[in-house]
């Protein structure tokens, strides 16, 4: 115990003599590891006898902050002005399991450290549902974020986000860094459980902030991977605090800062990396001491002997052993075995059947490691285009990270069996709700944030990822509801990848009937444009809530009955749009808002492929970031004129030789409860 209790003694000295020599002071200072460091924590947050800064530890739902104690001075006291100032940190997320983490680090700059009224999750403990947004907050942050949430940000769930009173991001984008010979974008996981370096430096006479990453021991790149012109001079008081914030979710995460450095008017000194304490580690799954002691010792016949079983074992194995192929090891995300995924479902068994589909059946699952409730799909053995669209929802949406898209998170393939899976989704789909109710279950403020999530999760696959993705099956059956009744797109056994800049090669009609766009029976070509009539039908229906072709729908209008568009295109011409919505919202709704997505629907839904928005752009119109254009009409021309072109090739004969519901619809997609 004394030679314990001296190393550790010498460690404090050492570290806090390396901050008297970078000459600590009230407007810098320098902590490589954090032994005997003046900070101010609370929630989960300690440091370790080794100097780790641990704002959370390995438990769900918490939150913890660290601040340095006293404000410091941010303003030119002669003009008022910001001044300049500079910090860089290192940290690690480590996560009991790779793949999964929440939800981040935040750097933050407060005029205050009471932080007892903020909550954990998504608000990474500084704001809270009430005041996020706030412009009294005051707060500044960048953060570092491993979990999406829509409604802060449109980019994927491993980002850097400079945040200005809310956690919702003025700019972000995915962590990586440039490379200074290339200049090309080198992507980073966040939770990778590796050592990266952040630094921040803003310019207060230019009203530039600069945000750079690179992992440790990089040196810092010369082109910072977030830019922004912000004036902080309505943002910051006098004086400030400045520290960090983390919060978890349902995953067990570890959110640590080993180094910190800070200064004011000047570059923060360089942080020492050999005196940096090391990150925790998880303990290895299923280790066996046995094996990690006797069997050094072991002699070389029971060594012998061990092996002869071994071999005999794989040999008897290898007639069960899972299919692997080479593509799976370029484009797959985690794979599950069988036996977990058999466990956690009870041996797939009746009682944990969530749906049936074209494809398959569906288990709701409890894996048995993560205690992460699962669904599991099944894809049938009769299945005609099973294995290839079985492949193709892994190639797509495995890569994909979206707060409104089902997320896949693995696969399983054994002895010809196909195995896919997901988020469990405890409300089900949309269309089980909006349409197999006799009273409305979902009000309008539901509908409308379930409108915007999969608008958003939209813009995502033909935008701002990596290539574009054209889903090619959106209906209502295929948005799923998370617990908090959030809409999520799923399905992506239709999806279709292609670079940006490139068109879709492809002459197979593939979809549902009602939410299929008109140039599709003449060319067969599927684009980002028939994502956007097919969102447009939807909008329709969860504003009606009628189905898109119901010949069953009846107020006494005749056939324009049967097609959803053409009917709310009617009441458009006669004035009464507002009519059309769904009955069962009753009078307490936001009109403005219901006549916003009725005419937005109308509007992306056009026969003419030229006169829709972009996703992007009808984004802006549901966020009232841009005004909608009104149907003037001249479109109404336009809408007779191209359907009266679509006509002329048949287009009619091709939607009346359909099935009038969605349940009859040519797609085999699953769409089922909880997936």
């Amino acid at each position: 115990m004394f030679l314990k209790d001296l190393f550790f003694l010498l460690l404090f000295f050492h570290h806090n003599l390396a901050a008297f020599a970078a000459g600590a002071s009230d407007d810098q200072f320098a902590f490589n590891g954090f032994v005997g460091a003046n900070l101010t924590l609370d929630g989960v947050a300690s440091i370790t006898p080794g100097g780790l800064l641990v704002l959370t530890n390995a438990t769900k739902d918490i939150m913890g902050h660290a601040f340095r104690p006293s404000k410091l001075d941010f303003r030119n006291h002669s003009n008022g002005s910001v001044l300049s100032f500079s910090t860089t940190f290192a940290f690690g997320i480590v996560s009991e399991d790779p793949n999964l983490s929440g939800h981040g680090i935040a750097f933050v700059v407060s005029p205050t450290e009471d932080f007892s009224r903020a909550t954990g999750g998504q608000y990474l403990g500084i704001l809270n549902l009430s005041n996020n947004g706030n412009s009294t907050n005051r707060v500044f942050a960048i953060e570092l974020d491993t979990i999406l949430n829509p409604e802060f940000s449109d980019i994927n769930d491993n980002h850097v986000g400079i945040d200005i009173n809310s956690l919702r991001s003025n700019s972000s984008r995915p962590a990586g860094y440039y490379d200074d010979g290339s200049g090309l974008l080198t992507n980073l996981t966040l939770i990778s459980g590796q050592s990266l370096q952040v630094w921040v430096d803003y310019d207060g006479e230019e009203m530039q902030l600069n945000v750079t990453l690179a992992p440790i021991p990089m040196a810092k790149p010369q082109k910072p991977l977030l830019t922004e012109h912000i004036n902080l001079s309505a943002i910051f008081s006098d004086s400030m605090f400045v520290g960090f914030s983390s919060s978890t979710g349902p995953f067990l995460t570890h959110h640590c800062i080993r180094g910190w450095s800070f200064r004011m008017n000047g570059t923060a000194q360089a942080l020492d990396y050999s005196l940096l304490p090391p990150l925790p580690r998880f303990p290895s799954a299923g280790r066996s001491r046995v094996l990690e002691i006797v069997l050094p010792l072991a002699s070389a016949v029971v060594v012998l002997i061990f092996i002869c079983i071994i071999v005999l074992a794989v040999r008897r194995r290898m007639k069960y052993a899972e299919v692997l192929e080479d593509w799976e090891l370029e484009y797959g995300p985690r794979r599950f075995s069988y036996k977990d995924l058999y466990d956690a479902t009870n041996g797939f068994r009746d009682r944990e059947l969530l749906g049936v589909g074209g494809f398959g059946r569906v288990y709701k699952g409890l894996l048995p490691s993560s205690k992460s409730e699962v669904a599991v799909k099944k894809v049938s053995h009769e299945s005609r285009q099973g294995v290839r669209e079985f492949i193709a929802e892994i190639v797509s949406l495995g890569r994909l990270r979206h707060r409104n898209l089902v997320q896949l998170l693995g696969y399983c393939r054994r002895r010809g069996e196909l195995m896919l899976v997901y988020d469990y989704m405890p409300n089900g789909s949309l269309d089980k709700l909006l349409h197999g109710q006799a009273q409305a279950c979902l009000d309008w403020a539901t509908r409308f944030r379930i409108i915007r999530g999969v608008a958003a999760g939209l813009l995502y696959l033909h935008e701002d990822w990596e290539q574009v993705v054209v889903h090619r099956d959106i209906k209502a059956s295929n948005v799923l509801l998370d617990d908090e009744m959030n809409g999520r797109l799923g399905d992506f056994g239709l999806a279709r990848l292609y670079d940006h800049g490139t068109d879709l090669q492809t002459t197979s009609i593939v979809g549902t009937m009602g939410y299929l766009a008109p140039e599709l029976a003449r060319t067969g070509r599927a684009s980002t444009r028939t994502d956007v009539f097919a969102f447009g039908i939807f909008a329709l229906e969860v504003s009606c809530g009628r189905r898109p072709v119901d010949s069953g729908a009846g107020d006494g209008d005749g056939d324009q009955e049967l097609v959803l568009a053409d009917w709310v295109l009617e009441h458009w011409r006669k004035g009464s749009i507002a009519t059309t919505r769904d009955p069962r919202l009753g009078e307490e709704c936001a009109e403005e808002e219901v006549e916003l997505v009725l005419k937005l629907g109308l509007l992306c839904a056009h026969p003419l492929p030229t006169c829709r928005p972009s996703m992007r752009q009808a984004v802006r119109y549901l966020e009232g970031a841009a005004a909608l254009p009104e149907l003037l009409p001249a479109m109404d021309e336009s809408f007779s004129t191209g359907l009266a072109l679509l006509n002329s090739d048949g287009f009619d004969d091709y939607v009346l030789s359909y099935p009038t519901t969605s349940s009859q619809a040519t797609a085999s997609s699953v769409s089922v409860s909880g997936r």
